[in-house]
């Protein structure tokens, strides 16, 4: 398809999203339903044609899902059409990159059969309350909902994909005086509708009706252009299927009078569908990480320059909320703030219940900060290190720049078709290596370094002093759906690779956190010091300077590019740079002096995201 030029579209696409009826206008990606009354109790049948989409008496020509996608991918380009902004200078993101991911959708499902055919219903998340009290939690959309629909602010609605035209339709809420008294007015569908870029709002107490009757209608097209050949009726396509990463399970859609479509009710295609699609990120969603990546980065220098001992964990917690928020206009963050100071470290998930960020900072103190922001929905997952006094130490730097070899190495050899395993045992080889550089292991006596790393990692060392994964899918979710996916490489049963969150091979599109560390955990420390296999490589009396250090870690958020990756995270990484950073240096600097971390230079402008040509 041959692209409108961008100034055309941005003339166009007003006509696309008017609040009035849309059914006479250009139909690229308006409705093929548009009553009067924004009710699908008006459908009525009209004339049937193999080309055709009927309701409240209008036929229209519906553009093949392609023509869509591509429309909508420009819109992108362009941020053009409806877009999401918290206001001021933030990230105007295009709604266009919902209807991109909708056809993806569209697309995978038709893929794994091309004569699928009926609706995707998916239920988007409740505003809950506190235990038993009338608390509210400021709500976050359900995430695969927020995928298809991008309604970030919407509560308690259920969303409709058509299968396989790919049109959407909203089911929003309509509320009592008493609840509007309170909460202010229902939401109006034709200003959701164009808030959107929706083909369809309606109330959700039209879903029952509306299902009935669009389901009745594909039947009765089936039965119509039927021509001896056999033939699957509709399906009601419901979201169910086990988170990887959580164990946790997506709960399928529901609503009264559903068990009348159990006879053709798919629990078993969407959920694979949707997760696949989710691992593989649009260039649009790419920019919209890029932003949080940004914003949380620049967060996280503001933190850095603010440190000194004598404060609180929590307050360095409190200032990244804070920048995040007030610039960035990110009211949620992507997962708990870790901010673990000092031996607080050795807890990888500090900041959790019963850890709560409660420790006064000390001078001998390394910081490790793991604090990432999300804006509509889409997260960020950031780890900085740096001495709380504003210089390292010889044994703080040795662990440091050790744990930076790592990340280098890794970020040097990341491309598609790389084991993500792989990755993982390299990290383990630089960890292990700066431990035998600081006297921590020995080699022995071996003069091939190399040599021994191996046999360290043949003895499950490298997990003694990195526990974790080395890093994960991100995306709407900080931990993203798709590592275990059915038909990728299954989970590892040694010590460390079975942390890991996947084990694919890497494809263009993916973004992930490339997170090493090293740890000095002590009860794993002392079953590696009972461990025959183990003990023999660690020399116990220098391991005893780092009892109580904690640990370093240090993790970006990367893209995999069609030859290799780019890096979005844009945090001070050299010992340099750490320490010019909390001396008051400028930050982004005028010069990247270390262009082998691959950072993608940016900055947020009028809403948009510019790349800066950087001196290297």
């Amino acid at each position: 398809m041959q692209f409108m030029p961008p100034r055309l579209l941005i003339l166009v696409y007003p006509l696309l999203c008017s609040t009035t009826s849309s059914a006479s206008r250009w139909p690229s990606i308006t409705s093929n339903i548009m009553a009067s009354t924004s009710s699908p109790n008006n459908v009525k049948k009209a004339p049937k044609t193999a080309t055709a989409s009927t309701t409240a008496g209008y036929m229209m020509k519906m553009p093949p899902l392609a023509d869509k996608r591509s429309v909508a991918e420009q819109l992108c380009q362009t941020c053009s059409g409806p877009i999401y902004s918290q206001g001021l200078e933030t990230f105007q993101v295009p709604m266009a990159l919902y209807e991109v991911n909708r056809a993806r959708v569209v697309q995978a499902m038709l893929e794994k059969d091309s004569s699928a055919k009926g609706l995707i219903l998916l239920e988007g998340g409740k505003q809950t309350t506190r235990y038993d009290t009338d608390f509210e939690p400021v709500f976050r959309q359900e995430s695969y909902f927020h995928y298809l629909f991008g309604a970030s602010q919407y509560s308690d609605c259920y969303g409709v994909l058509s299968l396989p035209d790919g049109e959407a339709t909203l089911f929003v809420p309509s509320w009592g005086v008493e609840t509007e008294t309170v909460c202010g007015p229902s939401p109006e569908f034709e200003g959701v509708k164009k808030e959107l870029g929706l083909e369809r709002v309606f109330g959700v107490g039209e879903l029952k009706s509306f299902v009935e009757q669009e389901m009745k209608r594909m039947e009765d097209d089936e039965e119509e252009n039927k021509s001896g050949e056999t033939s699957s009726p509709p399906n009601l396509f419901l979201l169910k299927g086990m988170n990887t990463d959580s164990g946790n399970f997506a709960t399928p859609a529901s609503f009264e009078g559903i068990e009348k479509f159990k006879t053709v009710r798919d629990d078993d295609t969407l959920f694979g569908c949707m997760a696949e699609c989710r691992v593989t990120k649009s260039p649009a969603e790419v920019n919209l990480l890029r932003y949080t990546n940004w914003i949380s980065s620049m967060a996280h220098v503001s933190v850095m320059r603010a440190t000194r001992p004598g404060m609180m964990e929590y307050q360095l917690e409190s200032l990244f909320q804070h920048h995040t928020y007030t610039h960035g206009g990110c009211r949620h963050m992507s997962y708990t703030c870790i901010c673990a100071c000092g031996p607080s470290a050795n807890i990888l998930h500090y900041g959790h219940a019963g850890r709560p960020n409660s420790r006064l900072l000390t001078s001998n103190d390394i910081a490790l900060l793991d604090m990432g922001a999300e804006y509509h929905c889409y997260a960020s997952d950031i780890t900085c290190s740096f001495p709380v006094s504003g210089t390292f130490t010889e044994d703080q730097r040795a662990i440091y720049e050790s744990v930076l070899a790592a990340q280098v190495s890794i970020l040097g050899k990341l491309k598609p078709g790389v084991s993500w395993l792989e990755m993982h045992r390299e990290a383990f080889r630089h960890i292990l290596k700066g431990l035998i550089k600081c006297g921590v292991l020995t080699a022995g006596g071996e003069e091939d370094v190399d040599k021994v790393v191996e046999e360290m990692l043949d003895a499950d060392l490298g997990a003694i002093f990195m526990p974790h994964g080395m890093g994960h899918l991100i995306g709407i979710d900080t931990h993203d759906v798709g590592g275990y996916a059915a038909g990728t490489p299954q989970r590892s049963t040694r010590p460390g690779l079975k942390n890991v969150r996947t084990a694919r091979e890497m494809e263009e599109g993916m973004v992930l956190t490339v997170e090493p560390g090293c740890y000095f955990i002590d009860p794993l420390l002392e079953m590696a010091l009972a461990n025959d296999k183990q003990k023999k490589f660690i020399n116990a009396d220098r391991l005893q300077d780092f009892r109580g250090f904690g640990g370093v870690r240090l993790e970006d958020d990367v893209a995999i590019t069609a030859d290799g990756c780019e890096n979005l995270t844009l945090c001070p990484r050299s010992a340099e740079e750490v320490m010019d950073v909390m001396k008051g240096g400028v930050w982004p600097p005028e010069k990247d002096v270390m262009p082998e971390l691959k950072r993608s230079w940016a900055v947020c402008k009028e809403g948009k995201m510019e790349m800066l040509d950087m001196e290297s």
